[in-house]
C-alpha cells in the first residue's frame, strides 16, 4: 500500500484529530489490526503563521520534499488555509498530493449538496482559492456577515487552537441561522470539528478533516488492499 505524508502542526489540535480519524476509519474498512503506514512533518506553527506567503509555501514545499524522503507517495495538508497555494505545490513536489477542496467537494457531490455554508478562517471564507474550487464543480458556498466571520476567525485562532471549546453555542447558532438557504455546511477549517459535529445541527455537516482523511486513504489503497 501507498505509504501516507501528512503535513500537520497547523495547528497541533487539528493533527490531532487526523490522527484519530485516521485510527477510526482504518478500523472501520480495514482487516483488524490493518493500518496504513503514516508518516507526520508536524510544522512550528508560529514560524508559519507570522509568514508571509511566499515564506508560507517554501516551509510546506520543505515539509512535502522530507515526506518524501521519508518514503511518502500521498501527501494531504492536514489544514484548509494553507490550500490557497495548493497548486503550486503539487506541480513542485514529485508525490501524489490530495486536496481537501475537492476531496469535500467530491463528498457533498455524491451527497446530491449544490448549496453549502462554508465556515473557516477570514482567507478561506473571503478569498476565492476554495469558493471557485467548488463552484467549478458546480457547487455554489454562502458566507456568513463580515461580523460573523471576524468572530469566527477568531474562535478559530484564540480558542480551538489551544482546544477551548467554549463557542460551541455560538457555533451552532451562527449555523442555523443560514440552515435554511443551504444544503448543508462545510467546516472547513480542521479544527471546527472540534466543536460541532453531526447531529448538533438541523442540517448535514461535511467535516472536512474526516473527508480528507477518507480521500487520502482510498488513494489507490484500497483497491490495492482488495486485489
Amino acid at each position: 500500500m501507498k505509504r501516507i505524508g501528512i503535513i500537520g502542526g497547523l495547528s497541533p489540535q487539528s493533527t490531532l484529530y487526523y490522527y484519530e480519524k485516521f485510527i477510526e476509519i482504518s478500523q472501520r474498512i480495514f482487516p483488524p489490526n490493518f493500518y496504513p503506514e503514516i508518516v507526520i512533518y508536524s510544522l512550528n506553527f508560529k514560524e508559519f503563521v507570522e509568514g508571509n506567503w511566499e515564506k508560507r509555501e517554501k516551509i510546506l514545499l520543505n515539509a512535502a520534499n522530507s515526506l518524501v524522503n521519508a518514503g511518502a507517495e500521498v501527501i494531504g495538508i492536514a489544514a484548509n488555509t494553507p490550500h490557497k497555494v495548493f497548486p503550486s505545490l503539487q506541480r513542485k513536489v514529485k508525490a501524489r498530493m490530495v486536496s481537501i477542496i475537492e476531496a469535500v467537494g467530491r463528498e457533498a457531490i455524491k451527497r446530491n449538496m449544490k448549496k453549502l455554508l462554508l465556515l473557516g478562517t477570514k482567507i478561506t471564507m473571503e478569498e476565492d482559492f476554495y469558493r471557485e474550487t467548488l463552484r467549478e464543480i458546480g457547487i455554489d458556498t454562502i458566507i456568513p456577515s463580515p461580523n460573523e466571520r471576524e468572530a469566527v476567525d477568531r474562535i478559530i485562532k484564540e480558542e480551538l487552537t489551544f482546544h477551548n471549546l467554549k463557542s460551541k453555542k455560538f457555533m451552532i447558532g451562527l449555523i442555523e441561522k443560514y440552515a435554511s438557504q443551504v444544503d448543508g455546511v462545510i467546516l472547513d477549517c480542521t479544527e471546527i470539528p472540534l466543536l460541532v459535529k453531526e447531529g448538533d445541527v438541523s442540517i448535514p455537516v461535511l467535516d472536512s478533516s474526516e473527508i480528507h482523511v477518507r480521500a487520502l486513504i482510498e488513494e489507490e489503497n484500497l483497491s490495492t488492499l482488495q486485489s
